[in-house]
């Protein structure tokens, strides 16, 4: 994780290690292979990432299911604000920002920066993958009650565990391992839901198996999007400031409307949404501010999300986020009465225990590379001494 980040700070270390020891000196060991410590900085940018990804996804799922109870019909329309609320991005453009991990400059490959049409191909790319992703997530959201729907959606770390390690060379230790174990059955367990009163789908199997398919293909879709992400971030931006983060959000949203608005345009729903804005039990404004705040707390999302990819990796944004499912299964209960029984429980049991599973493995990561860098620094003073004495 934070690759760049852990490379640039050991070429550091080791240039003004050799420029404080006489040529030849090799007493130093080579601190490159170590991996960076964490500054209380970074662990506060995390912080508030993490609570943007898991606020923005808790409060935008509920808006949709609200959207869906109350009168609500258009898958379209529901993908759109997944996607639409980034002009309220833009005036973040204005805050200058410095980068903080440019490209390392002491690298033997000297890089170039890419051309417009390189990066409005990945962001493109993205774009459409994230449309298919959102359009998938509203027909299960649209299917599936808001509780079974959220604990489908833990799989989405599973599938970004197996992306990561075909695109982005990710280490499975037997913590994550056991992660993805309990994540993956967590999901399963819900083959097995039966009927329930809170089922939108209205007790047909066929809408509940479309539900609980497309929810599976939107989890999937939504771990290669962050896996590919990440990858063009390492490969193809290969820098890490503000301003590429807001880029990636920007372009990719932008590009994932206007495929989304063609949909809603040419499947003819459009026709239909002043008589359903109409019709919505809330009423017109209830109606009107739902999809306002359904798109800006899923845009709030999004730059936790890519934030936590650019801090640490896409396997730990997803984590993030799964994190967050358990919390939209007791809000359903809360505010849709969502039925809690013995299955769904059980599943988000296994869906926490998978998800502390894997936070403790990168607490143990995190310790790991404290000890190893306070070895390094003992080591160092070592040789400074030593060398005071000789000289």
């Amino acid at each position: 994780m934070g690759e760049a980040q852990e490379l640039q700070l050991s070429i550091m270390a080791q240039e003004a290690n050799e420029a404080s020891s006489p040529p030849g000196h090799t007493n130093v060991p080579n601190q490159s292979l170590l991996p960076r410590r964490r500054s209380f900085n970074w662990w506060l940018r995390v912080a508030i990432y993490a609570f943007l990804v898991i606020a923005g996804q808790s409060v935008a799922t509920l808006l949709g299911r609200l959207y869906f109870d109350k009168g609500g019909d258009s898958k379209w329309l529901a993908t759109v604000v997944q996607l639409c609320g980034f002009p309220v991005l833009l005036p973040f453009y204005c805050i200058p920002t410095a980068s903080r991990n440019p490209i390392i400059k002491n690298s033997t490959v000297q890089f170039k920066p890419q051309s417009t049409l390189i990066l409005a191909s990945v962001y493109g790319s993205i774009g459409l993958l994230l449309a298919l992703d959102c359009y998938l997530y509203s027909v299960g959201l649209a299917y599936l009650p808001v509780s079974t729907y959220s604990l489908i959606c833990a799989s989405q770390l599973a599938f970004n565990a197996l992306f990561s390690f075909l695109l982005n060379s990710q280490k499975f230790t037997p913590y994550i391992v056991n992660s993805l174990v309990l994540l993956t059955i967590s999901s399963t367990l819900l083959v097995f839901q039966g009927d329930s009163a809170d089922d939108p789908s209205g007790g047909s199997k066929t809408k509940y198996a479309i539900g609980f398919i497309c929810t599976v293909g939107a989890s999937a879709g939504y771990g290669l999007v962050l896996s590919l992400t990440q990858l063009a971030f390492k490969r193809v931006i290969r820098k890490e400031t503000f301003r590429v983060v807001m880029d990636m959000i920007v372009y990719q949203s932008l590009v994932a409307t206007c495929v989304i608005l063609v949909g809603l345009f040419a499947s003819g729903e459009w026709k239909g949404l002043k008589k359903e804005m109409r019709m919505y039990k809330l009423g017109t404004v209830s109606y009107v501010m739902n999809l306002v705040w359904t798109a800006i707390t899923w845009q709030l999302f999004g730059i936790g999300a890519i934030g936590l990819i650019l801090e640490a990796s896409s396997l730990f944004s997803n984590a993030i986020s799964a994190m967050g499912l358990p919390v939209v299964p007791v809000l359903a209960v809360i505010f849709f009465h969502d039925k809690m029984d013995g299955i769904k429980a059980m599943a988000m049991v296994l869906a926490i225990w998978g998800f502390i599973s894997y936070a403790y493995q990168h607490y143990l990561d995190d310790r790991k590379s404290k000890n190893e860098n306070k070895n390094v620094n003992g080591e160092v003073f070592k040789a400074s001494s030593l060398e005071k004495i000789n000289g």
